[in-house]
């Protein structure tokens, strides 16, 4: 017989995304977190007989949502000057099949760099396409931190990947 740590666990349930601390409860039809992913180069030196690739930092990491509402207070989050940033939350209710819900929520800081209003059709619900450029992104389950991102250092389950080539720098 299985137990219940044999059981599907962190299965989403449902999701919704708070745009300018703005909720768009009902309103999201599909949410896109940022990808974290190392920037390599392939390199070979002298005497490797293959090359291999080497971690240079972080690729640019984006974001985007879908709203399934002409929305003017999404709209207007549009093209903002230089140094202006805003916030969206994205959360999400994470279940377990012993009946366990728990909360997964991505806190992202940036600028809406995408404002697609789709196509217009009588009798059909349209969709609104955003995108964000990131300057933070946090992700929680269950209250705990498992991914911090800033240009500066990027931290995984709490630990700096990135302290050591600060410090150097520094020193």
């Amino acid at each position: 017989m299985a137990s219940n740590s044999d059981m599907p666990r962190y299965i989403l349930r449902n999701c919704t995304i708070f745009a300018d601390r703005v909720s768009k409860i009902g309103q999201a039809s599909e949410i896109t977190l940022p990808v974290p992913t190392v920037k390599v180069e392939e390199m070979r030196n002298a005497g490797m007989m293959m090359p291999i690739d080497v971690n240079m930092g972080y690729e640019k990491p984006e974001s985007s949502f879908k709203l399934v509402g002409f929305d003017p207070q999404t709209i207007v989050l549009f093209g903002l000057a230089v140094g202006v940033e805003k916030e969206y939350m994205a959360t999400g209710a994470l279940a377990h099949e012993d009946g366990t819900i728990v909360n997964a929520t991505a806190y992202i800081r940036g600028m809406l760099i995408k404002n697609d209003h789709g196509s217009w059709k009588p009798g059909e619900v349209g969709e609104n396409d955003h995108a964000i450029t990131l300057r933070y992104y946090r992700l929680e389950v269950d209250g705990r931190v498992l991914i911090e991102m800033t240009p500066f250092d990027v931290s995984i389950g709490g630990v700096s990947q990135t302290s050591a080539i600060r410090d150097a720098l520094l020193a």
